[in-house]
């Protein structure tokens, strides 16, 4: 079992930035690929990107790429979201998960955080 809990959910303005993260108990973190997901309100969650378990493979959905960075420290046990240039529709429940071993591009994720909310006014 692995427990996730994120934060760094807030509101903020369009044009700026926050950075989520994401802790990891309960196993060897450094044996797992991570990834980010949102869910907006009345639509299905989305992948938004993924690393693997050296940090070496990142991947990223075109709706955000340029704009988010993925990262971890294996040290911590966390895993990062750096959010800049957010825009309106980038507002969102964003969800951590993990998989063993996983490839990024194609994971199927078993564990889940809880989410944390990310509000972009305009």
């Amino acid at each position: 079992q692995v427990q996730l809990v994120e934060s760094g959910g807030g509101l903020v303005q369009a044009g700026g930035s926050l950075r989520l993260s994401c802790a990891a108990s309960g196993r060897t973190f450094n044996d797992y690929t991570m990834g980010w997901f949102r869910q907006a309100s009345g639509k299905e969650r989305e992948f938004v990107a993924a690393i693997s378990w050296s940090g070496g493979s990142t991947y990223y959905s075109d709706s955000v790429k340029g704009r988010f960075t993925i990262a971890r420290d294996n040290a911590k046990n966390t895993v990062y979201l750096q959010m800049n240039s957010l825009k309106p529709e980038d507002t969102a429940v964003y969800y951590c998960a993990a998989e063993f071993g996983a490839s990024v591009t194609s994971a199927k994720y078993r564990y889940w955080g809880q989410g944390t909310q990310v509000t972009v006014s305009s």
